[in-house]
């Protein structure tokens, strides 16, 4: 849409807008202790006192100094506290980098440089430029410039694909008119089973999703308006679900208001909800509350603080008690923070509804399809992959008869998909396209040879056939991987040397080159095969991924029960959080700072995700032993996102081998699930989730639940149990009650390799 506006109206007349990212309560206490020349422990000690964030919101200074009861006592008993934290407050709200605005655009009628500064931003995913403004979209509409939001979203290319793949299986989908209250949709969404699913996949939401359990289109609309700072803050999300439920009564401010709150259950959800509110209550005119619904929608709360004043005197001035209209104004004012439209909510909850609706009934085409869209993704590409193994949907590797370019069903057979021929490295889209023409034009290959004899032999380099190969796509037709690739060239020279000779004119008299094609003798091929290790790293290297088998299947839930959370929810933590992540060790390289000094840097990667972590120099040595690649390793580290454009990093703290037993030695219990359940979420809807997923997974490990409030920690009653603590049950514990909610508590320790958290971080890394 960008290039759309751009080749209609000049590219010197359009520009993507700037957003700037500002300096937040945990980040300025660090960087205040850090330039004030205390230690960096004296930064985190403070910041380990800070009040937990809501769904990934921090509290700002101010409120957390309420909030936290060691907060407030180091501020006031401990003078290098109180400097910090002054110094912090200062610096909270500042600027502390900038990006482009996801949506934003600025179209002028004349070149934009003749109203405001403009610059290039480097893109870290493609290297492109973009023409950004200097000025943010507040400063953008001050200067009276047309200001748009293009909002692509990569969910109406993958329904379209799914769509594609169901009419070549002869399935012609409406999706348009499905109905919107087919039992599987709602079913699926209530096991919060929604990866894939638009605005339905972030664990918060899922969390949200357990607790309301929608069942009706109405739910989704609400779900997409009440994921957000305002209303999340406010605890709107928690009331909507227990009235909804019945598990609290429906109240209304005022009985006049029944029939504009009665749909959310006497909740304001919507902006249009608060202009007919300030219509009948307090005498607004429309315009005048659509003036309030934009003070609301910009985010702008000194507008809104505006309209005080006058809302409760129009409330007064109509019949109603100063107290109703205090009270009224109060319950709008977190729309502030992000109120929704319902019409906007609308269209989010459609698409939502039509993503889930594919995924309940038709998994296969549109898993395939979310894949083909993440697939230069090397972060959400095996995040969806695992979503299937979890599922039970499985992904296969290449195949010369099977792939089309992208991910797609198989064919025939039991429900599968199959990874696409351009997926596989050195082999361009030029020679997957051949190959697919060849084998549509003259059938299926029968082998090796036939395929070298059907396709351009142009395109049939040494490298492309050893990287099909080692990929797995000559798995189908019989042949071992070690054996094809040591002696392809006995088989594939011959056969270019008769198709080249062939294309110069060369032809025996006594027919010899039909002859000769006949006699090309596979036998050459023998039936090595890599050991599993090796074939698996193998295949990596050609897919970007372990596709065939991945080395953590068998240890996942052990392995699991030791860290904090998956990597690919690492996004959800905030600058300087510390955290356990496990995974495979990939990607070991050794570099120098500035100074001369060596440092490590490594790719850790679990099933679903992967990140890069840092080792600080001078303990290279030390940890070489544990960091060979594919050793699998537990890393405490810190989040690093100090840097500009770059993605997230993790410092190491500390680097641990885990014990995670034998093959085919189940792991003993050696600790406790232990299970923390802040206020907010002990309702009888969570507590009785609760119970059922204890239920669903017997084991040997005890369990503790722990209600953890502002008055402390004291144990609650939810029955005895006793569990297996794996990844599935430590995920739909973390997704129902947020991510720090279960640890396995182990009354043993493995050797560790600790990291001095006081040295300095490398320079330039």
């Amino acid at each position: 849409m960008i290039r759309y506006v751009a080749r209609k109206y000049g590219s010197d007349h359009v520009a993507q807008i700037v957003t700037f990212q500002t300096i937040k309560g945990k980040q300025g206490i660090r960087d205040a202790a850090r330039v004030l020349g205390f230690p960096a422990s004296v930064g985190d000690r403070l910041c380990k006192m800070y009040p937990p964030a809501v769904l990934g919101r921090e509290y700002p200074i101010e409120k957390a100094l309420d909030l936290s009861t060691e907060l407030r006592d180091a501020y006031a008993r401990e003078p290098e506290a109180r400097e910090i934290v002054d110094t912090a407050t200062a610096l909270e709200g500042l600027r502390r980098e900038d990006s482009v605005h996801a949506a934003g655009v600025v179209i002028g009628d004349a070149p934009l440089v003749n109203y405001l500064p403009l610059k290039l931003s480097k893109d870290s995913r493609d290297d492109s430029r973009r023409i950004v403004t200097q000025f943010d979209m507040h400063g953008v509409e001050k200067l009276g410039l047309l200001k748009m939001d293009f909002l692509g979203l990569r969910n109406l290319s993958v329904i379209e694909d799914t769509l594609s793949h169901l009419r070549r299986r002869g399935v012609d989908l409406d999706i348009d008119h499905v109905p919107l209250d087919d039992e599987a949709v709602y079913e699926m969404l209530g096991r919060a089973d929604t990866t894939g699913v638009f605005q339905m996949e972030s664990p918060g939401m899922r969390q949200l999703i357990r607790v309301l359990a929608p069942d009706r289109f109405e739910d989704l609309m609400a779900l997409v308006a009440l994921y957000r700072p305002g209303p999340l803050n406010a605890g709107m999300h928690h009331e909507y679900a227990e009235r909804k439920h019945g598990r609290r009564p429906v109240t209304f401010p005022h009985e006049d208001l029944r029939d504009i709150l009665e749909g959310t259950y006497g909740i304001m959800v919507y902006q249009e909800q608060v202009m007919q509110i300030a219509v009948r209550m307090a005498g607004y005119s429309m315009a005048e509350a659509d003036m309030l619904r934009q003070a609301m929608g910009k985010k702008i709360r000194a507008k809104l603080m505006v309209h005080e004043e006058k809302f409760i005197q129009g409330c007064m001035d109509n019949g109603y008690p100063k107290r109703l209209g205090e009270d009224l104004f109060e319950l709008m004012e977190p729309f502030a923070d992000y109120g929704f439209n319902a019409s906007h909510a609308c269209a989010y909850g459609y698409v939502a509804y039509q993503t889930a609706y594919l995924k309940a009934h038709h998994p296969v085409e549109y898993m395939s399809a979310v894949l083909t869209s993440v697939k230069d993704d090397k972060d959400r590409k095996p995040f969806y992959l695992n979503a299937c193994r979890l599922s039970g949907l499985e992904v296969l590797p290449p195949d010369v008869n099977e792939s089309e370019q992208d991910f797609a069903p198989v064919s025939s057979g039991e429900p599968k998909i199959r990874y696409g021929l351009s997926a596989v490295r050195n082999v361009g889209a030029g020679a997957v396209q051949q190959i697919i023409d060849a084998r549509r034009a003259k059938g299926a290959f029968t082998g090796f040879a036939d395929l070298c004899r059907k396709v351009d032999p142009s395109v049939l380099t040494k490298k492309v056939l050893e990287s099909l190969i080692l990929a797995g796509a000559f798995d189908s037709l019989g042949y071992a991987r070690r054996g094809l690739v040591e002696n392809q060239d006995k088989v594939s020279g011959p056969i270019a040397a008769e198709r080249k000779a062939e294309a110069a004119g060369q032809f025996s008299l006594f027919g010899g080159g039909e002859q000769a094609a006949t006699e090309v003798d596979e036998t050459v091929i023998t039936s090595d095969e890599f050991d599993k290790r090796t074939l698996l790293r193998l295949e990596k290297e050609m897919l970007g991924q372990f596709v065939t088998e991945h080395p953590l299947l068998d240890v996942r839930d052990r392995l699991a029960a030791l860290t904090d959370m998956p990597i690919v929810e690492l996004e959800t933590l905030g600058d300087g959080d510390l955290v356990t992540v496990g995974g495979i060790v990939a990607g070991v390289t050794r570099r120098y700072t500035k100074k001369g000094e060596p440092y490590a840097q490594f790719r850790l990667e679990d099933l679903a995700g992967g990140v890069t972590v840092v080792v600080f120099p001078g303990q290279y040595e030390s940890l070489a032993p544990l960091l060979g690649d594919d050793a699998i390793v537990l890393v405490k580290g810190r989040v690093d996102r100090r840097g500009r454009g770059e993605e997230l990093q993790l410092r190491a703290v500390e680097i641990t081998e885990p014990d995670l037993g034998g093959p085919g030695r189940p792991a003993e219990p050696d600790g406790t699930l232990v299970i923390q359940i802040a206020p907010a979420s002990c309702t009888a809807a969570v507590i009785g989730k609760l119970k059922e997923l204890l239920s669903m997974h017997p084991g040997a490990t005890p369990v503790q639940v722990r209600f953890v409030s502002s008055q402390g920690v004291r144990p609650l009653e939810v029955g005895t149990f006793k569990v297996e603590p794996g990844a599935g049950l430590l995920s739909e514990l973390r997704v129902l009650l947020g991510r720090d909610a279960a640890k396995v508590e182990r009354r043993g320790r493995s050797p560790v390799v600790t990291v001095p958290e006081a040295a300095a971080a490398p320079a330039g890394p």
